[in-house]
């Protein structure tokens, strides 16, 4: 089975610096209450078909009580599956989820019968690199890109039905990409049915139905917090497929009032970070503090001064830890 990119990296951290953290400060995300997580979580809907991905985080909220939350990488009506939406003061993570990687079912329908060795080369020869126009009704300026498949197996075929996997760069449509592949067959080809089945770090595994979601809050508010508990993640979980910049209990509160993150306060490092990916700053508890762009490698990030990462969305709130003296 195929992999996104962040899913082949490796786990390794490069220490800069040997340091431990205060517990009477911040805390475990896994250990966030009910209330905590509903003001700054993720819940991962598995989208029916029928409503738009709007109306589903609308219905997220008025399940949950909540005023706000928000949903990453929209899905046609009648598309299923993996459907992230961030409730309260966390819906801003969904930024950092549009542009990860997506994986998704299709089931494609060929016009005509073509051999498995005309269809085994096709796959061939659209993983990689592609150029792809989009469709004339989508959310983008109509002109020809760049995106990237990852992968494409084939899992399984009977005649003119082709049930595949497709694994690809995000902004990429699937709809198009059976189209120009039935072409590239000379015969032809339409979707019939797509699901979404990995959306960044996010699995189908994991999602729940709005059914489910509402009996869990049913329950809830009964006193039994067990089922929504399981449900509703900590925001950290929307920033899993990024690398990420340890720091000193002392630099956290410096960086939730905006400043740059600067060599002096980091303590450990992801390996293979290169200069303007995308970081998620974190505390020495795993939580997050911001989300910025890389100004240095994992190598630089070792040194001695400089600026290491440049704040673009603060997300803790200040003074959780105490400021520096």
């Amino acid at each position: 089975m195929g992999q996104l990119p962040f899913e082949k990296r490796t786990t390794n951290t490069l220490t800069r610096s040997d340091a431990t953290t205060d517990k009477q400060f911040g805390s475990d995300p896994s250990k966030r209450t009910i209330p905590e997580l509903l003001e700054r979580g993720i819940v991962v809907i598995d989208k029916p078909a029928g409503p738009t991905s709007h109306q589903v985080s609308a219905y997220v909220q008025k399940i949950l009580g909540i005023t706000k939350s928000g949903h990453s990488g929209t899905l046609d009506p009648g598309v299923t599956g993996v459907l992230p939406c961030a409730l309260g003061k966390g819906t801003r993570i969904v930024q950092s989820l549009l542009n990860a990687g997506k994986e998704y079912i299709c089931l494609m329908h060929l016009h005509q019968d073509v051999s498995e060795k005309q269809l085994a080369k096709v796959f061939k020869q659209f993983t990689g690199k592609i150029r792809q126009l989009p469709p004339i009704i989508s959310a983008v300026k109509r002109q020809w890109r760049y995106r990237k498949i990852y992968y494409l197996e084939i899992i399984e075929r009977h005649g003119r039905e082709v049930l595949f996997r497709v694994g690809c760069q995000a902004g990429t449509y699937i709809r198009k990409l059976v189209s120009d592949m039935g072409d590239a067959l000379g015969c032809g080809a339409h979707m019939v049915e797509l699901r979404r089945s990995k959306a960044a770090s996010f699995h189908e595994e994991e999602s729940v139905t709005l059914q489910d979601l509402t009996d869990a809050f049913y329950y809830y508010e009964q006193g039994d917090e067990t089922h929504l508990q399981k449900i509703l993640l900590p925001l950290e979980r929307g920033v899993q497929h990024l690398h990420k910049v340890w720091v000193f209990d002392t630099a956290v509160n410096t960086l939730c009032n905006g400043m740059q993150l600067k060599v002096p306060g980091i303590v450990k490092v992801s390996d293979e970070l290169q200069v303007d990916d995308p970081v998620a700053v974190m505390t020495l508890k795993d939580e997050l503090i911001l989300v910025g762009r890389a100004q240095m490698t994992s190598r630089q990030m070792l040194g001695e001064q400089g600026i290491a990462v440049k704040t673009e969305q603060v997300f803790m709130p200040t003074d959780v830890y105490p400021r520096s003296a």
